[in-house]
C-alpha cells in the first residue's frame, strides 16, 4: 500500500533588472519570491516594490546564471492582479494608517522597510477598481500619500 506524499512547493527568488528612475531608489534589481513551476517558470508570490509591469500571481520565465541567480526574461501569463504602491506623506508616515484607509477593499500589502514606509498592494480582479482609484486620488489630493500604479490591467485602466 502506497502512502500519499504531499507535493513540495519550492519557493525561489526571481530577480528583475531595470533602469533606476531619477529621484527614486538607486537599485537596478529587485528579487521577488516566487513558486517554482519547473521548466524555468515561476509564479510571483509577492507584490513588487520597484519592478513595474508585474504583479503577484503572474507567471514569468527565468534563466539561471552561473552564480545560481534566477533572472526574469519574460512574462508568460498575467494573474489579472494589479500592483499599487502607496507612500504615506503625513498619516504619521504610517503604513498601518494606509492599510486602514484601504481596508474597506480588503487589499493585502507589504511594507518596504521601517526607514521607508512604502506599501505595495496587490489588487485582485473583481475588486472595486473605480472605488480604489477614487480613494487613491482623494488621498493624494488631500495630502495623505503619494501613489503609483506599478502594474495595471485593462480592467484597472478602464474602471
Amino acid at each position: 500500500m502506497m502512502v500519499g506524499m504531499a507535493s513540495v512547493v519550492e519557493e525561489i527568488k526571481v530577480w528583475f533588472r531595470f533602469v533606476p528612475r531619477e529621484g527614486w531608489f538607486p537599485q537596478d534589481t529587485e528579487g521577488l519570491w516566487a513558486t517554482d513551476l519547473g521548466d524555468s517558470r515561476a509564479r510571483i508570490a509577492n507584490a513588487p516594490f520597484l519592478q513595474d509591469g508585474v504583479a503577484e500571481g503572474d507567471v514569468v520565465r527565468y534563466r539561471t546564471d552561473s552564480d545560481g541567480l534566477r533572472w526574469a526574461v519574460g512574462q508568460i501569463s498575467s494573474s489579472g492582479n494589479c500592483t499599487i504602491r502607496v507612500v504615506p506623506v503625513p498619516l504619521g508616515r504610517s503604513p498601518r494608517a494606509v492599510h486602514q484607509r484601504l481596508s474597506v477593499f480588503g487589499l493585502g500589502g507589504e511594507v518596504f522597510s521601517e526607514d521607508f514606509p512604502m506599501v505595495a498592494f496587490t489588487v485582485p480582479p473583481g475588486t472595486d477598481f473605480a472605488g480604489v482609484k477614487a480613494l487613491l486620488a482623494q488621498g493624494q489630493a488631500e495630502g495623505w500619500w503619494h501613489y503609483e500604479v506599478g502594474c495595471g490591467t485593462d480592467e484597472w485602466w478602464n474602471a
